[in-house]
C-alpha cells in the first residue's frame, strides 16, 4: 500500500521539479536577458491601450462606461491580450523546450505547464500595474468587485490554457495553422467588446457574435469595474464549455501523438 500511494507522490515531485526548471528556463531566455523583456511586456499592452484611448477621446465626449476611456479600453483589451498569449505561447512549448523533452523526465505537458503559468504571471502582474496605474493617473473611483476580477481573469487564462493544448498540436502537425492562429486573433479586440459593449452593437451583430466567448469575458470583467453595469447576456456555461471542450480535444490528440510531433521537432 505504501508503494502504491508513493509512486503518485514520486510522479508529482519529478512533474514539479520539470515543470519550475522549465519556468526558470524560460524567465532567464525570454525575459531575463535584457532589461528590455520585462519592460517590453509593459509596454506593449500599454501603449495600444493609450493610443486606443486617446483615439476614441477625439471621436467621444465620454466612454460608454464611467469617465475614463483609459480604463474602459483596459479593462477589455487586457482581457483579450490575456487569452492570445497564452494561446500561443502554450501552443509553442514544444517547439520552445525541444532539447529539454529529449530527456524522459519531462513530459510535453510539463512543457505547456511551464510555459502557461509563467506567462500567466507575468500578465497578471502586467494587468494589476497598468489598471493600478490608470487609477492613480486619473484619479479614477470606483468600486472594484475584486471576485469578479479573478473570476474573469481565471476564465480567461484557463481558456487560454485549454486554447493552447488543442494549439500544441495544430501548430506542429500544420505549419500553416500558425499564420491561421495570427489571422484569426488579429481582429478579435474589434469583435470582443473592447471597442463597443455588447448592448451597443446593432442586433444583428448581437446574435452573431454572442458566440465569440470573449465578448462574455469582457463583459464579465467590465461588470467588476464599473458597479452600474448589468450585462445579462454573460453564460458561464457557455465560458466553461470553451474552457473544457478545447482542453479535451487537446490533451487526447497529444496523448495519441506528441511522439511523432516529437520526432517531427528533431
Amino acid at each position: 500500500m505504501q508503494n502504491l500511494t508513493a509512486m503518485p507522490m514520486r510522479w508529482l515531485g519529478a512533474a514539479r521539479r520539470s515543470i519550475w526548471a522549465l519556468m526558470l528556463r524560460e524567465l532567464s531566455s525570454r525575459y531575463g536577458r535584457t532589461p528590455g523583456g520585462y519592460l517590453w511586456a509593459l509596454l506593449h499592452p500599454l501603449g495600444v491601450i493609450v493610443m486606443l484611448a486617446y483615439a476614441f477621446s477625439l471621436l467621444q465626449k465620454a466612454p460608454t462606461l464611467g469617465t475614463s476611456f483609459l480604463l474602459f479600453k483596459a479593462t477589455g483589451f487586457l482581457i483579450v491580450r490575456y487569452f492570445t498569449v497564452l494561446g500561443g505561447v502554450s501552443g509553442h512549448a514544444l517547439s520552445y523546450s525541444r532539447s529539454l523533452l529529449l530527456y524522459p523526465r519531462v513530459a510535453w505537458f510539463d512543457a505547456v505547464l511551464a510555459r502557461f503559468f509563467l506567462n500567466a504571471l507575468v500578465l497578471t502582474g502586467v494587468s494589476m500595474m497598468i489598471l493600478a496605474g490608470i487609477f492613480i493617473f486619473e484619479g479614477v473611483e470606483t468600486f472594484i468587485d475584486w471576485p469578479l476580477v479573478m473570476l474573469a481573469i481565471g476564465f480567461t487564462a484557463v481558456m487560454g490554457f485549454s486554447v493552447g493544448v488543442l494549439n500544441c498540436y495544430l501548430f506542429h502537425r500544420f505549419e500553416i495553422w500558425q499564420q491561421i492562429w495570427s489571422i484569426l486573433t488579429t481582429p478579435l479586440f474589434l469583435i470582443s467588446g473592447v471597442i463597443l459593449l455588447y448592448e451597443d452593437m446593432p442586433r444583428t451583430a448581437q446574435e452573431v457574435l454572442w458566440y465569440n466567448p470573449l465578448l462574455h469575458l469582457t463583459g464579465l470583467m467590465r461588470a467588476a469595474f464599473y458597479p452600474v453595469y448589468r450585462p445579462d447576456y454573460i453564460s458561464l456555461v457557455y465560458i466553461g464549455l470553451w474552457c473544457l471542450m478545447p482542453l479535451v480535444v487537446g490533451m487526447m490528440l497529444m496523448r495519441l501523438f506528441h511522439r511523432d510531433l516529437l520526432a517531427r521537432q528533431k
